[in-house]
């Protein structure tokens, strides 16, 4: 019985190493008719990430069926998922399609009377369903996302060790790496998120007496997002430290671009 467990572990083992050793560099390049300096490079599958250069070149790690999530300001995010011939070229072409800003639909509905009473029962508006009023028990909470859901699927089973056994689904996990990886790609997700937050309420208030490059904007938010007490203020849904942050972050970030520049 322990020489079949040793046998599992084993073989987990060298399945990662083999894994890790299949992954290369992966130079790649952004097409776009405007700046393509700082865009946002993310191989999901592998929760790696880089910035593209002002020629709309990067390098990432990747190996075939990676997925590659390439965002930026002024370009609609883009799924690619690496193919065999891309990883043999050593090389991946990507055309970005730029965002078009579009008019809010008008929506043409009841007038209202201003009487609460006469304006409820005119109103087409469904009452939200209570799962326990109707005897169902029902999840209210915040739906999981698809790589928490497999964080949980891979943490599920209880403790390792019991008196009953050894939980091996849980273990070769662990000792595979796959919940490791499955938490660095949660984690990114989460500070992904915060930033896309941070991004449409305080951008424009960050930036109105700065005159930061929009393409460097993307790089900015990336710098911010790396520091280890980011994801502890996301965590803490504080708009005002956040904001603080913000914009201590940026002093940082400017006087790191004029040093550069300097040298």
């Amino acid at each position: 019985m322990k020489k079949s467990k040793i046998l599992c572990v084993v073989t987990a083992l060298l399945c990662v190493f083999y894994a890790n050793a299949q992954r290369s560099e992966l130079n790649g390049k952004l097409i776009a008719n405007d700046e393509v300096e700082g865009l946002h490079i993310q191989n999901k599958t592998a929760a790696k990430y880089t910035i593209s250069n002002e020629d709309g070149s990067f390098v990432i790690p990747a190996k075939a069926q990676d997925t590659l999530v390439i965002s930026g300001v002024k370009y609609q995010t883009q799924d690619v998922i690496i193919s065999k011939s891309m990883v043999d070229a050593e090389a991946v072409f990507v055309q970005l399609i730029e965002n078009v800003s579009e008019l809010n639909e008008v929506i043409v509905g009841k007038i209202l009377t201003g009487s609460l009473e006469s304006d409820i029962e005119n109103s087409d508006a469904k009452p939200e369903i209570n799962f326990y009023d109707l005897g169902i028990p029902g999840y209210k909470g915040k739906p999981l996302t698809q790589n928490e859901r497999k964080l949980h699927d891979a943490e599920s089973g209880g403790p390792i060790y019991t008196g009953l056994g050894v939980n091996v689904h849980k273990l070769l996990n662990r000792i595979s790496g796959r919940t490791k990886k499955l938490k660095a790609t949660v984690e990114l997700d989460s500070r992904s998120a915060c930033i896309q937050h941070l991004k449409n309420n305080f951008e424009s208030y960050i930036f109105e007496n700065d005159s930061l490059a929009e393409n460097l904007r993307t790089e900015y938010f990336l710098f911010c997002q790396e520091d280890d007490e980011f994801l502890k203020l996301c965590q803490q849904n504080n708009d005002i430290a956040l904001l603080e942050f913000l914009q201590a972050k940026l002093k940082v970030y400017q006087e790191n671009r004029k040093s550069k520049t300097i040298d």
